[in-house]
C-alpha cells in the first residue's frame, strides 16, 4: 500500500489542474499519519461497507483500504476528482482498488437507494461549510449507518458533542442526539491540511441509537428545536410563542410536558424536546 505523501498530493493536483475550492470547503489531508489514525480509530472490518464523503485525491480512501475495510463507497461532488480517484487507487493499491466504488454526486442529495451497498459506517474528512447538514442528512437518508468517525472544524465538533447546559449546546447538538451518541475523538492540527485552514479540526465519533419515544414526527421535533434556539436568549415561554400560537399557549404546553416555562432551550435534552413536541401533537389531534 502506497499512501499519498504531501508531494504526491500537490503533484497530482497540479496534473489535474485542481485547486482546493473554498466554495466546496476543500482542504486536502496531506499527512499520512493523520489518515492512518482516522482509519485506525474507525476500525473498519472486512464486513463493513464504509461511506466516505469527499474523498478528494484519495488519501483517506487508501488508508481505509489499508485498515481492512471490506468495501468503500466514495461520494465525490467534484467530477474531475471522482474520475481520477479510481486511477489513483489502481496505481497505489492494485489488489484492493476493486473494493472501492466512486459515485459522482452531492452527499446532501444521496439516499440509501442511490448507493450500491448499504453502508454500515461513515468515515470522512468533511467540508467545513456543510459538515453538520451532511451528517444529519445521511443519518436520516441512510438508515443502515450504525456508526461513524468524521473530521470537522473544531468549533463544529464542540457543538456536535455538546450536552444540555453547555454554552455551545444548540440545534445541531439536539438534532444529532436524536440519531446518535456523539463524542470527541481528538484534535487534528491545521498543518496536516492543504491549504492550511485558519482553524483547527477535531474528530467526532458517533454511534446510532433509537430516537426518543414520542408521538411527534421527527420533522415536528426539529421544527420545535429550531424555534427554541432561534431566540436562544429568551425563555422558552417567549421563544416558543410563534411555534405554539401565543406565549400563554407555549406556557401551557411546556407545563403539560413537565418543563419550566422560564427555562431556555439550551437546558433541554432531546427527550424533553420530543416530549414537548408530542404535547402539541396531542392537543392538535
Amino acid at each position: 500500500m502506497r499512501l499519498l505523501s504531501p508531494a504526491d498530493v500537490r503533484k497530482l493536483a497540479d496534473r489535474l489542474g485542481v485547486r482546493p475550492s473554498k466554495r466546496l470547503g476543500q482542504n486536502f489531508v496531506i499527512e499520512q499519519g493523520t489518515v492512518r489514525r482516522i482509519a485506525a480509530l474507525a476500525a473498519p472490518g472486512p464486513g463493513d461497507v464504509v461511506l466516505e464523503v469527499g474523498p478528494g485525491l484519495g488519501s483517506l480512501t487508501l488508508a481505509l483500504l489499508e485498515a481492512g475495510a471490506g468495501q468503500v463507497v466514495a461520494v465525490e461532488i467534484d467530477q474531475v476528482l471522482a474520475r481520477e480517484l479510481p486511477r489513483t487507487l489502481a496505481k497505489r493499491a492494485p489488489l484492493l482498488a476493486g473494493r472501492v466504488i466512486v459515485i459522482n454526486a452531492d452527499a446532501l442529495r444521496v439516499g440509501q437507494q442511490d448507493l450500491p451497498a448499504a453502508p454500515s459506517m461513515l468515515v470522512a474528512n468533511l467540508p467545513y461549510n456543510v459538515a453538520v447538514p451532511v451528517v444529519l442528512h445521511l443519518l436520516a437518508a441512510v438508515p443502515s449507518l450504525a456508526r461513524g468517525l468524521v473530521m470537522v472544524q473544531a468549533e463544529v465538533a464542540d457543538r456536535m458533542c455538546a450536552a444540555p447546559g453547555s454554552r455551545v449546546y444548540g440545534a445541531p447538538s439536539v438534532k444529532l442526539a436524536w440519531y446518535a451518541t456523539a463524542r470527541s475523538a481528538g484534535t487534528v492540527p491545521r498543518t496536516v491540511f492543504w491549504p492550511v485552514p485558519n482553524v483547527d479540526s477535531r474528530r467526532v465519533a458517533f454511534t446510532r441509537h433509537d430516537p426518543p419515544a414520542t408521538s411527534a414526527a421527527r420533522e415536528e421535533v426539529f421544527a420545535l428545536v429550531d424555534a427554541a434556539f432561534g431566540q436562544r436568549r429568551k425563555t422558552l415561554r417567549a421563544a416558543l410563542a410563534g411555534w405554539a400560537g401565543s406565549a400563554p399557549e407555549a406556557e401551557r404546553l411546556l407545563r403539560a410536558a413537565g418543563i419550566d416555562p422560564g427555562t431556555r432551550g439550551e437546558a433541554l435534552s432531546v427527550a424533553q424536546f420530543a416530549r414537548l413536541a408530542a404535547a402539541r401533537t396531542i392537543t392538535s389531534s
